[in-house]
Order: structure tokens, then sequence, then C-alpha cells
């Protein structure tokens, strides 16, 4: 079975890694690196997996085969909209760094559909399940904006003032779930609460581009940061953001000053 992989950065390589060693036969596609057409990588294929910047994704989709089954790997996209053409959409989501499934360590994830978990399980890679797509890329998306909130608090993993963001940024979680269409329990699983945890720290991206916000607040990141994407859709009303996301509204005012 073939199975291609739409962008071949740090993720993208890991999930393909896992599906190498158990069998199946991987491409890649990346048009950052351009070895070979989108067509040539897809012929064949039986399934796509998703693993490309959420900025990328608008770009991509459209000449994506909308009848090929297609896994979601990507955080940062509000919504299963974004898939309306497509026949098949699955999602792969959760607390799982690209280094940590690399060296095999063990790590716990969601997916949306029995196929996705058939995919992937391993003896270190295990999954809870829901058939909640809208919720699942929800908090994808989200726990990158809480992630940079955390690192402009400064909060440290552990701390009694980290355990109580975690608690009220999931609850927020909630709320902008259930108002844009997804379950507020989906939260509870490893893709929300597990993914939410594991973001709010060092070694996270976002994390670590609140923290350098909070001295250089005008400086653009170096390497991609999926919650200032988001964000920015955010900004743009892609979202409905009810009152009682406090600590969202707070960084969407913050967010005025940074340029």
């Amino acid at each position: 079975m073939k199975i291609t992989i739409l962008g071949a950065g740090a993720f993208g390589t890991a999930l393909g890694g896992v599906l190498a060693e158990k069998g199946y036969d991987i491409d890649y596609y990346d048009s950052q690196i351009q070895r070979r057409s989108l067509s040539e990588a897809l012929s064949g294929a039986q399934t796509m997996i998703l693993c490309v910047p959420s900025a990328a994704v608008p770009h991509l989709l459209p000449y994506l085969p909308k009848d090929k089954p297609m896994v979601v790997a990507t955080k940062g996209i509000l919504g299963k909209q974004a898939f309306s053409e497509f026949r098949d959409v699955m999602v792969l989501s959760g607390p799982g760094f690209a280094d940590d499934i690399k060296a095999r360590r063990e790590t716990y994830l969601t997916a949306t559909d029995e196929r996705v978990v058939e995919l992937f399980t391993t003896d270190y890679l295990n999954f809870d399940k829901t058939g909640d797509v809208q919720g699942v890329l929800l908090c994808g998306a989200l726990k990158n904006v809480y992630a940079i909130l955390a690192g402009w608090y400064g909060l440290t993993r552990g701390s009694v003032e980290w355990e109580r963001y975690i608690t009220e940024a999931a609850e927020e979680m909630q709320a902008l779930i259930s108002a844009n269409g997804g379950e507020a329990a989906t939260v509870d699983l490893a893709c929300g609460i597990g993914d939410l945890k594991l973001t709010c720290g060092l070694p996270s991206r976002n994390y670590e581009y609140g923290q350098m916000l909070r001295s250089q607040q005008n400086t653009e990141p170096q390497k991609t940061v999926e919650g200032l994407t988001t964000l920015r859709k955010i900004l743009k009303g892609d979202l409905a953001v009810p009152e009682s996301a406090v600590h969202l509204r707070e960084l969407m005012d913050l967010s005025k000053n940074w340029g």
C-alpha cells in the first residue's frame, strides 16, 4: 500500500518513518524540496497524509484529488469546513513532538477514524478515538495559541500558576469548540488537554515565541509558529470567540501591540 505524505518536515518524516517500519510504501511531496511533481508523488497512492504548515494548506488543497482518503496531521486548521470538497477526511492529532516519535518514546494521540489507528499503532504509539473531526482540528489549533500566552506569562511547567492556567485554558477551549460546532468533551482527550500540557512549555516553539515577545514585541519568528498563524486567523474573525474565553481575548488585545 502506497501512502503519500504531503510535507517532508520533521513531523511528516517522523510519521513516514513509523509507516515505513510497518511495511508501507512511503512517498513524500514537499514544495520546498521540489524533487518531483505533486502528480508523481500521488501516483498510485491509496492514502494522503497532510503534514504541511497550516499557512500552506489553502494553497495545496485545490491541487489534491478529492476522492482519495486523507489523514490531516497539520495543526492550526480552524475547522473541517476547509475540507468540504473532500470525500474522506480523517484527523491525527495529539501531544507528540517529532523527536519523541523518532526516538520511539511512548506517545498518546487522538484519531478520528479506526483506519488511522490501524495505520499508526505501534508498541510506542497509542490512541484514543472520537468522531469529532471539528473538535480535534480546533484542539490542534487552539492549544498553540494558548502556549504563546503561557510563554508570555513566563509560566513554569508544573508550578501552581501553570496548573491553574492549564485548567482555565482547557475550560476556554471547551467553550470555543462548543461555540464552533465541535464537542466540548474532545478537550479531555490526548488532542486536547494532553497536547495543551505538552505545548505550554519548552521546547515548544509557540511557548518560546511567547517568551520572546515579552522583550521583542515586533519580532517575527524565524521558524514556523503555528499559534501565530492561528491567532491571525482568529483576529480576522475566522472563529467565534465567546466572552468566557478571557485568556484568548487578552492575547488578542496584546497582539495589537506586536506590529
